[in-house]
């Protein structure tokens, strides 16, 4: 345990945030590099066909990381919560009736998955020569879903209890395991897409079972003993948030996977190009998305504890965080756009293919300072409960990412799904934001 498990509702809250999200950031970044080392070696060995079907595929396992990480981080508030206010026993129940309902929700929906793949990607307009390696990357993906629940809810048990370094040491090693089986799968034994699949699985379900060894070894450490394997009460409570939390979650890959149909329709070039700056800029939100993460950690701990006026001046802090970090991503992808993109690409891509990663990476790249504010200040209304405002929120971000994708992209090009980008972030920002400043959410339960 950290010698001062209190530490975000005792340090000062620059320094407690700080110290939180930096492992998740490094962590989350290594979790990013499943999906980019996938990417960038079957780009490499296999071509520009095969990168577009793990690129179809893209959005729709994400939804399922999101619903994974989502569900994580709604149960971690109320664990938060009774961690900050020291009831162990009440705690322990509600992890014990995360982890249950969770491992229920993941083999159901891997079961669906299986039965429905093919389907799903015909719905997504995914091209004909690409279709048939995306449903086998998809179909392996699903038999590894277990794992990937365990690990990521196991993530934010972690989380809740200010333990944030434990989900980030499990990371770089089965980060470090993937990358070696890839190229072992892909460039030596020749599996194409089904390799990369099959290393991604290994490697979850390694770090899976280590992480829940371990957090078995943490609990011990804490008073009390669970009395029940499953509390409707502490369900129910952890669902009110769980639920809007795995759609605020969700909403960029919800709003990606259905313009995809989209940009499926302009081709596999184009379609390639796009999956791999789809890759980068993943990435690239993935410091911001763990500042708002931890924000809620941070929130939730300090409503348990009853230390309210200590909430402004962490969201203060993490707005800092985020407009230093918007600056040198922005810097980051203006410089290096063109052997970004190359990464994913063998040694004779279509122009057309660079050409529309390219595109998407320097013009994103100025506004990530956005959806940083925007998931700051979701942060905070999630750890406080509000969990209508956010949820609102991020649905008009959803429409709107959407309707101009859908409607724009055809008339005016490839170019329309991403300027509605920053549009989308913007809207939601200004709705949670101005929920944050009545201040209504402080009366929140």
């Amino acid at each position: 345990m950290n010698k001062n498990k209190d530490y975000l509702i005792t340090e000062k809250p620059s320094r407690a945030l700080f110290a939180f999200a930096l492992p998740m950031i490094i962590g989350n970044l290594f979790q990013q590099a499943y999906t980019i080392v996938d990417s960038a070696i079957v780009g490499h060995y296999v071509g520009e066909t095969a990168l577009a079907a793990v690129g179809a595929s893209y959005a729709l396992t994400s939804i399922f990381i999101c619903v994974a990480i989502g569900g994580g981080i709604g149960a971690s508030v109320i664990i938060s919560q009774h961690f900050g206010g020291h009831a162990y026993i009440r705690m322990k129940n509600s992890i014990r009736t995360a982890m249950l309902s969770f491992l229920l929700i993941s083999l159901l929906l891997g079961g669906i998955g299986l039965c429905f793949s093919r389907q799903i990607m015909e719905a997504l307009n995914t091209p004909a020569d690409a279709m048939d390696i995306a449903v086998i990357y998809l179909n392996i993906y699903f038999y590894g879903l277990p794992f990937l629940f365990m690990y990521n809810i196991l993530s934010s048990m972690f989380n809740a209890l200010g333990e944030s370094r434990i989900p980030l040491y499990l990371l770089i090693f089965s980060s470090m395991l993937n990358i070696f089986l890839d190229l072992y799968m892909v460039a030596t034994l020749h599996l194409g897409v089904a390799g990369a699949a099959y290393a991604t699985f290994i490697a979850q379900g390694i770090s899976a079972v280590c992480s829940f060894l371990i957090f078995l070894r943490t609990l011990r450490r804490l008073d009390g003993k669970a009395e029940t394997w499953f509390s409707k009460a502490e369900f129910s409570s952890m669902s009110r948030i769980a639920l809007p939390s795995i759609l605020q979650q969700s909403t960029v890959s919800i709003g990606m996977m259905l313009v995809q149909s989209v940009v499926n329709g302009f081709g596999t070039q184009i379609l390639a190009g796009f999956s791999a700056g789809m890759r980068i800029e993943s990435l690239c939100v993935v410091p911001m998305s763990a500042i708002g993460n931890a924000l809620s950690s941070y929130t939730a701990q300090n409503i348990g504890a009853e230390k309210h006026e200590r909430i402004p001046l962490g969201y203060r802090a993490a707005n800092i965080m985020v407009a230093i970090t918007a600056v040198i991503l922005c810097l980051f992808l203006e410089l290096l756009h063109r052997p970004l993109i190359a990464l994913f690409l063998d040694g004779a891509p279509s122009a057309q293919t660079v050409a529309t990663g390219e595109g998407y990476l320097k013009f994103i790249g100025f506004f990530f300072c956005m959806i940083g504010f925007k998931m700051a200040v979701d942060g905070i209304l999630r750890g406080a409960g509000a969990v209508k405002v956010f949820t609102i929120a991020n649905l008009v971000n959803l429409g709107l990412r959407v309707l101009i994708a859908k409607f724009g992209a055809p008339v005016y090009g490839i170019a329309m799904v991403w300027y509605a980008v920053p549009l989308g972030w913007l809207a939601n920002f200004l709705i949670s934001y101005g929920y944050y400043r009545t201040g209504k959410w402080k009366q929140l339960k």
